[in-house]
């Protein structure tokens, strides 16, 4: 798989094809498993982590699922960063050390970290509101590596995880939600309190330590131990029904509101893609989220979900250098940025 090319294209869980896609643009379910013979990543040294990381290779070989891995540790700063942009390693292991890596099969619905925070992440990535056949894919995933390396388990406490909070199941499901209408009229702040209540978290588009960029949230699971896998798989997915009508209920209002005319600000996100002659990526995000909106409103004729969910990948940092050839400024980057937007949405 040529990491050069990938900045040109987006994985199937942004195709905008699955359930709700309207406003649920991905499903997530992610595994930390760790292997019984060697100390956690932040205990092991470089060697350790180098069997590790030939350990897991090997077994690859003999996994149901078409993967490629990627080494990370001699992979130029600016691929890194890519993967890191399409959500397949974390930030954290894109500026880590040592021998580490990632595979993923071409679609990118699942990918497998190697050497992250715990010895092995599984992931895999679904469009819309699809909690239960990601559950199902992971779960083989699952099954498959551990009929071959043995995992630290305890009887009393579950899959042993670096971080005591993913003791357990090791499981964090999360839905990432495009939310700008509940944002517009000030009501995610009443979300983020009744989530907090019944144990689910909100984050940003990059999860932990991230905001919400383009009015995206990730809403997943806290508790891992004490809880299993269908039963917390359970508990997400009746609540974001919920928060997808409380959406659809705002947005709604919004259009309909003569104070604060939704079309309006379509219109001027318009003109600013049509005019402006630099765009830092939090303003292009910005007017991604509500055309996106617009779209999902039948508001923007001429424009689809997936072809703006890939946007948002593309004129991030590392992506719009890839896709333009060659490592630039931040002032370069704003004029190309505008410049490719304006092409790629036929405006002007």
């Amino acid at each position: 798989m040529n990491l050069d090319a990938l900045a040109q294209f987006s994985g199937e869980w942004l195709d905008a094809t699955g359930p709700q896609s309207q406003i649920v643009v991905s499903t997530r379910i992610r595994l930390a498993r760790n292997l019984a013979a060697y100390p956690f990543t932040n205990r092991t040294n470089n060697f350790q982590k180098g069997e590790i990381e030939s350990l897991v290779c090997d077994k690859l070989r003999h996994f149901s699922f078409e993967v490629d891995y990627h080494p990370l540790a001699n992979m130029p700063a600016l691929d890194r960063q890519v993967l890191f942009e399409r959500h397949l390693i974390s930030r954290d292991m894109a500026s880590a050390e040592g021998p580490r890596g990632v595979a993923f099969n071409p679609g990118e619905s699942i990918s497998l970290m190697v050497n992250e925070e715990d010895h092995l992440r599984l992931q895999v990535l679904k469009s819309g509101l699809d909690l239960q056949n990601a559950w199902t894919v992971i779960d083989d995933m699952d099954n498959q590596l551990e009929s071959k390396l043995s995992y630290a388990f305890s009887e009393e406490f579950g899959f042993l995880t670096a971080c005591p909070t993913n003791v357990g199941t090791g499981m964090r499901a999360s839905v990432m939600l495009h939310l700008p209408a509940l944002e517009h009229t000030r009501h995610i702040e009443q979300v983020y309190r009744a989530l907090q209540k019944i144990s689910l978290e909100v984050r940003g588009l990059y999860g932990e330590g991230s905001r919400a960029s383009g009015h995206f949230y990730q809403i997943s699971n806290q508790v891992t131990l004490g809880k299993s896998e269908a039963t917390i798989i359970k508990e997400l997915g009746g609540v974001i029904p919920e928060i997808i009508r409380y959406e659809n209920e705002a947005r709604q209002a919004w259009l309909a509101d003569p104070q604060q005319p939704l079309k309006d600000r379509i219109q001027r996100v318009l003109d600013t893609i049509q005019n402006e002659t630099q765009m830092s990526c939090e303003e292009a995000i910005e007017c991604l989220s509500i055309l996106r909106l617009a779209t999902a409103l039948g508001e923007a004729p001429g424009l689809g979900l997936a072809q703006l969910d890939k946007l948002f990948i593309q004129v991030q940092q590392a992506h719009l250098q890839k896709i333009m050839g060659g490592l630039m400024d931040s002032e370069e980057r704003n004029t190309a940025r505008a410049q490719f937007l304006r092409k790629k949405l036929a405006i002007g």
